[in-house]
């Protein structure tokens, strides 16, 4: 399945999505296939700032936990409320199901990142 093209994707499996000055940050499906079942999402809350790389919240599965990292400096102005109450959506359709938003002053950090070719390219799924 190809991630979508509309994405800047990063090296620890997080899509970005910029609309304006907002980022929209979710997992990967190549993420979720590793984690195997997300059980458990936290994003830091409302108000939260953070730096490049910083982190914006966790995400359990049945093997692990995983830091969620933000490619660009930001506030958080929005959680998915959605997938805090049900992980699973995650394992469903991780495109669909956004983990938070960032009010973004400085987007210049997510050149940096993978478009969705180079993303599937480096890191492909069944």
């Amino acid at each position: 399945m190809a991630s979508p093209a509309d994405c800047v994707y990063s090296e620890s499996h997080e899509w970005h999505r910029v609309q304006g000055d907002v980022v929209t940050i979710g997992l990967t499906r190549y993420a979720v296939d590793a984690l195997t079942d997300v059980t458990f999402v936290q994003p830091k809350p409302v108000g939260t700032k953070v730096s490049v790389g910083g982190i914006v919240g966790e995400v359990e599965s049945v093997k692990t936990t995983s830091d969620i990292y933000a490619a660009t400096p930001g506030e958080i102005i929005e959680v998915n409320k959605a997938v805090v109450e049900d992980p699973s959506l995650l394992n469903k359709d991780p495109a669909a199901n956004w983990l938070l938003k960032l009010k973004v002053s400085d987007v210049s950090g997510l050149g940096k990142l993978m478009s969705a070719e180079a993303y599937d390219k480096k890191y492909p799924t069944s």
